[in-house]
């Protein structure tokens, strides 16, 4: 699933269009009944701005647009009169430029989802006062890999840099968040805010248990195990040799 600096380099792609009246296509059918085309097509794109896992496009007359990608969204900055192949969810076109996106399946005119995320782990700075207070209001037994997916506590991560945040700080992904003290927690969204501000500023950022199942840990030698974890069964990878805390309570 893309994470949130997946989203800011796409809302760094299309500032291209932004102050430019847009011709709105929707030909894809699922966007289509959506009757988006109706509502943008002609209007000014005023901004692009992405917050945490959504790409909102402010257009004149208070419309908001919402994008969220899921698995397999994405968008695309082309020549205005590039050939788009394929049956696109959105085409944008400007003066000299189209945004085409393919995979789209959360495409709407926002009513407030914005509103109720956490704060963006990609804010700079970030607001990390708020990020624990939200964390501390949530339920205490929760496990804190769940509880770092989830977008209202914190906007932006995703199953990647929840793994190799974790593990940079030797905190296990099963430990309950009423276990993990505010040093250790803020440590954790730190090093997130880190990793993914290295992978949006184009820094390459070595994995080093995400998807490493079975490999020695780089910092211990322990093998690398991995376990579904939530209600999505995300997969969680950890060392349970440095990273403090038990396994899943079914392993």
């Amino acid at each position: 699933m893309p994470e949130g600096d997946a989203l800011h380099r796409a809302a760094l792609r299309l500032q291209v269009l932004v102050g430019q009246e847009l011709e709105v296509e929707t030909p894809h059918p699922r966007a289509a009944v959506k009757q988006l085309a109706p509502r943008l097509d002609g209007r000014r794109l005023e901004s692009v701005e992405a917050i945490g896992k959504n790409l909102l496009l402010r257009f004149e007359g208070g419309l908001v647009l919402r994008s969220h990608l899921r698995m397999k969204g994405r968008w695309r900055v082309l020549g205005r009169d590039a050939p788009v192949f394929g049956t696109p969810w959105l085409v944008l076109r400007g003066e000299q430029y189209a945004a085409v996106l393919w995979n789209g399946p959360v495409l709407e005119i926002d009513r407030g989802v914005a509103l109720r995320l956490g704060p963006d782990i990609l804010a700079q700075p970030p607001d990390y006062d708020s990020m624990l207070a939200r964390f501390r209001a949530a339920p205490q037994d929760r496990q804190i890999g769940d509880a770092l997916l989830d977008q209202r506590l914190v906007a932006g991560i995703g199953n990647v840099w929840k793994v190799e945040s974790l593990w940079a700080e030797r905190v296990s992904p099963w430990r309950r968040v009423g276990e993990v003290d505010d040093d250790e927690l803020r440590a954790v969204l730190a090093e997130a805010h880190r990793l993914m501000r290295a992978r949006l500023d184009g820094v390459p950022v070595k994995r080093r248990v995400y998807r490493r199942k079975g490999h020695a840990c780089p910092r211990c030698g322990t093998p690398i195990e991995s376990w579904p974890q939530g209600d999505d069964a995300r997969m969680a990878y950890w060392c349970p040799g440095c990273q403090r805390g038990e396994g899943p309570p079914t392993a």
